[in-house]
């Protein structure tokens, strides 16, 4: 039966269906062991002269009409009509199709490619047309097969259902699935428009260490690696952050970096253990600042990608041209669980109401952590649009300035879009002898047992001493800003390869 014959499916065991695939498998191997042996190795092809993409010809066909080009792709269906046929060729830009007649491009030629699989990467050269149907083609005068599959696309088995399949295969899953090419497309786009709006603004892009001595710079569990030529163990940096005022430090005004960071944690839709963190820091601004350039930014991305601040996210509709809300924890807290902190003035008090609230707490957390754990309990669901969370509680925020009119609280925020947290921002904490009290208390938490606490920096805190000016820093979470702007329901969808579980069949 030809390969692309469309007879009604019928249901198979496992074990037909594993025959049936290693039949294929059979197959496609003896069609190369045969152009190996008539002198025609695909393999042996290293190069190919394109002179134009599928979406360039449908998108300028009235330019290109009657002109030959040359495309190059992956067979992705084949229509027989004895001696022509038509199939369609899947490029980097799209599909387009090709009519290939015997007396076009010759006897010998029309034969291979009889023979030639679903999957294969060829080259055609022809003239662009448009066929009696209406569809715009290349009728092809010469054919070159590039490359040869030697496994036969998913969908003509079982279709690319399997989203963890998916994601382990990523490579199947863009051939198949042309939306996911898309997204990481536009995922390009977006760094770009990062890119440009921060170069236009004055920021340097800089780099910096990824393998640390101490972990620091955000509450994360690290991963630990060896350094073997100096003894040492060192860590996979949680964040950007420290390294990056230390620039402030020694005189840059205005910084960023778009880099990997790793945290030893758990998967889900939201989480994966290495991602991408933009940080940015400005000299002589402060939280408010940052909130500027924070909505600023995810606009300007929103505009230069979609063409519109007006983002689609499952049935929701999120306004990105609308002046994001702006609320403290303190209120977002009072609004959403009744319970006014402003009013709980012990550790004993704050205690008694996480547990007429049935909030649960542990015995190290202070007031300002249980207020962050009413925030997370009661509030954050409800922030579908854009809303700025301001003025942290210290005993969670160690690297941010306190708020001179009220030091339990600090100069900090959080954008918070769909219930999720987007950007994470202060006014820098510049004081070298509070952030040491604030280091010390952290490493006292790790000597405790809590894996996230961070360790005391000494050489970060020495920086501190020779002066760090009033400095806004913020941190943005790529890889949920484009599912954002991709409306993509899984941080997995928008990482190119996730991490995964090895697969041990």
């Amino acid at each position: 039966m030809d390969q692309n014959s469309h007879a009604p499916e019928v249901e198979l065991t496992a074990e037909e269906e594993q025959a049936k695939l290693s039949e294929v498998l059979q197959i496609r191997r003896d069609k190369l062991a045969a152009l190996k042996n008539e002198g025609k190795n695909p393999f042996e092809i290293t190069t190919y002269h394109r002179t134009a993409y599928a979406k360039q010809i449908v998108n300028s066909f009235d330019a290109m009409e009657g002109k030959e080009v040359s495309i190059a792709g992956r067979i992705m269906s084949k229509r027989g009509m004895g001696k022509a046929s038509f199939l369609d060729i899947s490029d980097s830009t799209g599909r387009i199709q090709s009519y290939v007649r015997q007396d076009h491009v010759g006897e010998e030629a029309y034969a291979d490619f009889k023979k030639w699989d679903i999957g294969d990467i060829i080259g055609i050269t022809g003239e662009v047309f448009r066929t009696q149907k209406g569809e715009i083609s290349v009728k092809a005068e010469k054919i070159v097969l590039l490359s040869k599959s030697l496994l036969p696309l998913p969908e003509k088995w079982h279709g690319l259902k399997d989203t963890e399949l998916r994601y382990r295969q990523r490579y199947v899953d863009l051939i198949v699935n042309p939306e996911v090419k898309e997204t990481f497309i536009k995922r390009s786009r977006i760094i770009t428009a990062i890119r440009s709006f921060l170069d236009c603004r004055g920021f340097i892009e800089v780099e910096t260490p990824v393998l640390h001595t101490i972990a620091g710079g955000a509450n994360a569990r690290p991963f630990i690696t060896h350094h073997n030529s100096l003894d040492i163990d060192m860590y996979m940096r949680i964040a950007l952050e420290l390294h990056l005022k230390r620039l402030i430090v020694g005189g840059f005004d205005k910084v960023y970096e778009i880099g990997r960071v790793f945290r030893n944690e758990g998967i889900d839709t939201r989480h994966n253990p290495e991602f991408t963190l933009l940080e940015l820091y400005e000299a002589f601004t402060d939280y408010h600042g940052m909130m500027d350039i924070t909505e600023e930014l995810i606009r300007h991305c929103a505009h230069e990608v979609l063409g519109t601040g007006l983002i689609q996210y499952g049935d929701v509709e999120i306004n990105l041209d609308k002046p994001f809300e702006r609320l403290s924890m303190l209120d977002a807290v009072k609004k959403y669980s009744g319970v006014d902190f402003r009013e709980i003035t012990t550790l004993e008090q704050a205690r008694a109401a996480a547990k007429e609230h049935h909030v649960e707490y542990e015995e190290r957390h202070l007031v300002g952590d249980i207020l962050s754990l009413f925030f997370e309990e009661f509030c954050e669901e409800h922030l579908i649009q854009p809303t700025f969370i301001t003025d942290h509680p210290v005993a969670i925020s160690p690297l941010s300035k306190r708020k001179p009119e009220d030091p339990e609280y600090t100069e900090r925020f959080e954008l918070f879009i769909l219930g999720r947290e987007h950007a994470n921002a202060f006014s820098e904490l510049n004081d070298p002898i509070d952030q040491r009290e604030r280091f010390e208390r952290q490493a006292a938490l790790k000597a405790a047992g809590d894996e996230e606490a961070t360790d005391v920096d000494e050489d970060f805190l020495t920086a501190l001493e020779y002066g760090m000016p009033p400095t806004g820093g913020l941190g943005i979470g790529v890889d949920r800003l484009v599912m954002l702007l991709t409306n993509s329901i899984s941080i997995r969808d928008v990482l190119m390869f996730p991490t995964m579980k090895p697969n041990k069949d």
